[in-house]
């Protein structure tokens, strides 16, 4: 017996990000290719290799969430990240908030490691200069025992965005907070889509949130030697697939989208930006702080999306790239984009946002959705900034520098987490 699968469109778009708050400062800044980069302002990182993120600016958490539980429960700087996007992509679906009071509706956010030291912690301020050698590598074991010395050191519950979101709207469905570092969000959008489609749910508020720009989180991408050390470049100091890359910059932020199965979208008569679908994952099970070589995992990722949407690999218009600026990533991610789409792989629009916001780690997947959704509204791709000189070794058409105006029916957005993770989630214009 052939299960029929429900269609799922996307009716509301939330974000909260280094170049913008609202989708129309985010899709303005998007597209005028605007960089969210500049000096740590959060902590004094003067002591850490890295001492540039992309930071969320002007986030007046009491503004957005005025009326909301969440800022008599938590203090947390990403839960009300997680809570602002949500109230954005209601306020942007025009959906009656009734109909999420409801077993129909639920909630998936990815979110990642929720640490949390005091600020009054002499840790949070220290100068880190007695582990730094050279500005290139630090004491991490001296580090992690004064840390934990401190007795500052909390853990909050990494769940705690979705479940204050549910619990703002009353939403009584599927509540899930996926944990998969780099790729969570992605996975958080395909899980609420598959429970629209097997008919578990009709609404689903899905995305992620995510800041790791605090001490222990800089300095654990420090060790991975995963962030670029161009401080003094700043805004064009991030550039995937730049032959002189040499890594992110952490950003921070939230995606969250209204995912509706059709029916019900067009019953109260939403509008709708595109159809989500295609949702493929993988695992590289290559190595821990390593991507497969050949990108075996991430083309299996986009392989499965593909297949699953019912298309074939020619029918893709644009990519947007997992793109990290890191070397090892953006060749392989180009090699993957190869071994799927063979010779048209040169003829694909490719392009990483993160030049411009930064990683936002769990909440990555769910801001690029955004930007991926958009981009197919607008017919138009956003530029990969910053590049400069070609690598031969990224030699596909990464959008540099300036945005593109271009039909796009279909659109593929990437996400790769830390460990092998794969996740690859595809929209198109909604087919009548």
């Amino acid at each position: 017996m052939e299960i029929v699968k429900r269609r799922v469109v996307v009716t509301g778009l939330g974000v909260v990000s280094p170049i913008g708050i609202g989708k129309e400062e985010f899709q303005e800044s998007l597209f005028t290719g605007k960089s969210g980069v500049s000096g740590i302002s959060l902590f004094d990182a003067s002591g850490f290799p890295t001492r540039i993120a992309a930071e969320v600016k002007g986030f007046d958490s009491a503004k957005i969430l005025k009326g909301m539980d969440v800022l008599n429960i938590t203090s947390d700087r990403r839960a009300h990240f997680a809570n602002a996007a949500a109230r954005l992509a209601v306020n942007d679906s025009c959906i009656d908030e009734s109909l999420l009071n409801s077993f129909r509706c639920g909630v998936t956010f990815g979110a990642g490691v929720h640490t949390a030291i005091s600020k009054e912690d002499p840790i949070m301020f220290c100068d880190f200069q007695e582990n730094v050698s050279d500005n290139k590598s630090f004491n991490f074991e001296s580090f992690s025992r004064n840390l934990s010395n401190s007795g500052e050191l909390s853990v909050i519950p990494a769940n705690l965005g979705a479940v204050t979101v549910a619990n703002q709207y009353r939403i009584k469905g599927q509540c899930y907070t996926p944990i998969s570092a780099c790729a969570a969000a992605s996975h958080a959008i395909g899980l609420g889509f598959r429970a629209i489609q097997r008919d578990e749910l009709d609404i689903s508020l899905a995305g992620g949130y995510d800041s790791m720009i605090f001490p222990f989180g800089v300095a654990c991408f420090c060790l991975l030697e995963a962030m670029t050390k161009k401080n003094d470049e700043l805004t064009e100091a991030i550039k995937p697939f730049d032959k002189n890359r040499d890594g992110f910059v952490l950003g921070e932020g939230s995606g969250v989208i209204v995912l509706e199965e059709l029916e019900h979208a067009k019953k109260r008569n939403a509008y709708i930006y595109g159809e989500l679908v295609g949702y493929g994952t993988s695992m590289d099970a290559y190595r821990v702080t390593d991507p497969h070589p050949e990108g075996r995992g991430a083309s299996r990722a986009m392989i499965n999306a593909i297949n699953d949407a019912g298309l074939f690999p020619d029918e893709i218009d644009y990519i947007n790239a997992h793109g990290t600026s890191t070397p090892k990533n953006d060749k392989v991610e180009t090699k993957a984009i190869k071994e799927v789409f063979g010779e048209r792989a040169y003829k694909i629009p490719i392009s990483s946002t993160k030049s411009m916001i930064g990683h936002l780690i769990s909440a990555a997947g769910a801001v690029e959705f955004v930007a991926s959704i958009l981009a197919l509204q607008n017919d138009c791709a956003p530029p990969t900034i910053n590049y400069k000189t070609p690598d031969d070794e990224c030699d596909l058409d990464y959008v540099p520098n300036k945005a593109r105006d271009l039909r796009i029916n279909t659109v593929l957005s990437n996400s790769f987490g830390f460990g092998g993770q794969n996740s690859t989630l595809i929209a198109r214009k909604i087919l009548e």
